[in-house]
């Protein structure tokens, strides 16, 4: 195998596929990058066995030879990111060891059995296939992905919920704490649901982000793996299996009091009281909602402080704890200027919703007051 490549270029695959790097496994094939040179492209690929991901690199690249190689991940991709912006020459040599070589530098590393590496099979059939704006899925898993839970010992909830309906798509994550309905009308004639892990949907947004293409992205699920194509990378991922928490039973729909109010004078707001809010009582500050005036109060042995909003109140009053990590992280996945508050007791979830329409509903466990 022998190639020459921008450094840019290089790099650029190199990033993509390491997200899907092992850097828990016993199997040091998992740590390894698998390089494949065709006679008009170069792909790279990585995989611990629940994510593989595939980036063919098709242009600014000269092939002088075909052939198959592994090297270490962390190796070769400290030895790209530290050379200079010029050519790179990369070729293997006598199957165990890969040459790296531009300007002034010259590496020489020992490569891997890439016969180890392990083979992932895309299936003969795709029952569904959605194309979805990169754009529209990004921010899709931005305003869902946060949160799901982050300890694997909670099972399912580790993972976001995505339901294809007829024309719409739907992703549902939730942590016990907090959970955020995200809801976008997109071309699609199946019903089905998947589960993917928080943590790799959000590699795979990062993915998407550094993506410079205009093409849409096709989700194609099926049995326990989902494969995901966006221009000349693949994603081939293990879904997570069993059933996902009945979320719609968990919104409310009647309301004792509702609120409009300005989403950056509350987030403001609630920043300031934050600082004085005490770690050992859940990030605790409390918001008191009397006739038109929102108050956040928080206090801590380092002191105290108080914010005051004017809002559109229609309803009771109520006073109300928060976890002000989990109100903030919600506030902020959020793009309108306004929402909508909904609350009913001081111990059952606010509901934040838009003033018009459903695309979200976005849940927030309260703190209980002593």
């Amino acid at each position: 195998m022998k190639f020459t490549c921008s450094q840019k270029q290089l790099l650029k695959a190199l990033n993509i596929v390491s997200k899907a790097v092992s850097n828990k496994t016993t199997r040091p094939i998992l740590k390894c990058i698998l390089i494949s040179a065709e006679k008009d492209s170069v792909t790279f690929t990585a995989s611990d066995m629940d994510i593989t991901i595939k980036h063919t690199v098709t242009e600014d690249i000269y092939i002088e030879n075909t052939g198959v190689t592994a090297v270490s991940a962390k190796l070769f991709m400290d030895i790209i990111r530290k050379l200079p912006a010029n050519s790179i020459l990369v070729e293997s040599i006598d199957s165990i060891s890969l040459r790296v070589v531009t300007d002034n530098s010259e590496f020489t590393i020992t490569t891997a059995d890439y016969e180890e590496f392990p083979v992932t099979k895309s299936p003969d059939i795709y029952f569904t296939k959605l194309l979805i704006d990169k754009n529209i899925l990004k921010d899709m898993i931005r305003k869902t992905s946060f949160a799901a839970s982050v300890e694997e010992a909670k099972g399912i909830i580790v993972g976001v919920l995505i339901e294809f309906e007829k024309d719409s798509l739907n992703m549902i994550a939730l942590d016990g704490f907090r959970m955020a309905v995200n809801r976008e009308p997109v071309r699609n004639d199946i019903e089905q649901s998947i589960i993917i892990n928080a943590g790799m949907l959000n590699d795979i947004n990062k993915i998407i982000s550094e993506d410079d293409s205009d093409e849409d992205v096709i989700i194609s699920p099926a049995g326990n793996f989902a494969q995901i194509n966006l221009d000349n990378t693949e994603i081939y991922l293990r879904l997570l299996e069993g059933e996902f928490i009945r979320y719609r039973d968990i919104i409310p729909s009647d309301f004792r009091t509702k609120v409009y109010i300005d989403r950056n004078d509350l987030i403001s707001a609630v920043e300031r009281a934050s600082l004085l809010s005490n770690d050992g009582k859940n990030n605790l500050i409390r918001v008191n909602i009397t006739n038109n005036l929102l108050t956040v109060t928080s206090r801590s042995d380092a002191g105290n402080v108080k914010e005051q909003i004017i809002v559109d109140k229609k309803g009771e009053d109520i006073e109300i704890g928060f976890n002000s990590k989990y109100l903030l992280d919600t506030l902020k996945v959020i793009d309108d200027d306004t929402v909508l508050f909904n609350f009913n007791t001081s111990v059952t979830p606010a509901l934040i919703k838009p003033i018009e329409g459903n695309i979200y509903d976005m849940l927030v466990l309260p703190v209980r007051l002593f």
